[in-house]
């Protein structure tokens, strides 16, 4: 008698749950963001399979596995004893071009194409710093003990930290610029 009160607590009636737009929802497609493989797409097609014609991995598990020494090991003994020679015991998979590679190679080439940084300093730390560098010059060590250190920041962090304000041009160039007008009018 137990095992059929499990069975009735399993299937209650969920009230708040509408079923047809549920079933709706789990047999909706997803939405895919990714241009080249939105036109590529076959809707009667699995995932599994429009991903496999793409040259695409459905589970990076599967395709790339994690080397287990031990299991090597075991398996190189079994061959040792089996008397098979060490050359025949992977099975080389043929390298079979999908049909459309055209959505891995373009995939590839916008993941290598060079891109914007976005990063920008906030304007306070940018002045903090362009402030530092105009007063100490390279002397990272002075920087960590002037008075407008709040943070108290040693010098390695502020060396840091300006390595990173010139590593962005547009806010160093901006430095650059206003520190180029202080100097002249400071020389007339």
């Amino acid at each position: 008698m137990a095992g059929v009160r499990k069975l009735k607590r399993k299937k209650k009636f969920r009230v708040n749950i509408n079923r047809k737009r549920l079933r709706n929802k789990l047999r909706k497609l997803p939405t895919i963001p990714c241009e080249q493989i939105k036109k590529a797409w076959k809707v009667t097609w699995s995932t599994r399979t429009n991903l496999k014609e793409m040259g695409l991995a459905y589970d990076a598990n599967e395709v790339i596995t994690i080397p287990n020494t031990k299991r090597e090991i075991l398996e190189d003994a079994k061959r040792k004893d089996a008397g098979e020679s060490s050359s025949d015991h992977k099975d080389e998979a043929m390298d079979v071009t999908p049909a459309k590679n055209y959505v891995a190679e373009a995939l590839q080439a916008e993941a290598k194409a060079p891109r914007e940084r976005l990063l920008r300093l906030p304007e306070g730390q940018a002045q903090f710093l362009s402030y530092l560098i105009k007063k100490y010059g390279e002397n990272y060590k002075a920087m960590s003990r002037d008075k407008k250190n709040y943070y108290q920041l040693t010098w390695k962090q502020i060396r840091a930290k300006i390595k990173v304000f010139k590593g962005i041009p547009e806010q160093y160039n901006k430095y650059i610029q206003d520190s180029s007008i202080d100097s002249i009018q400071d020389s007339s």
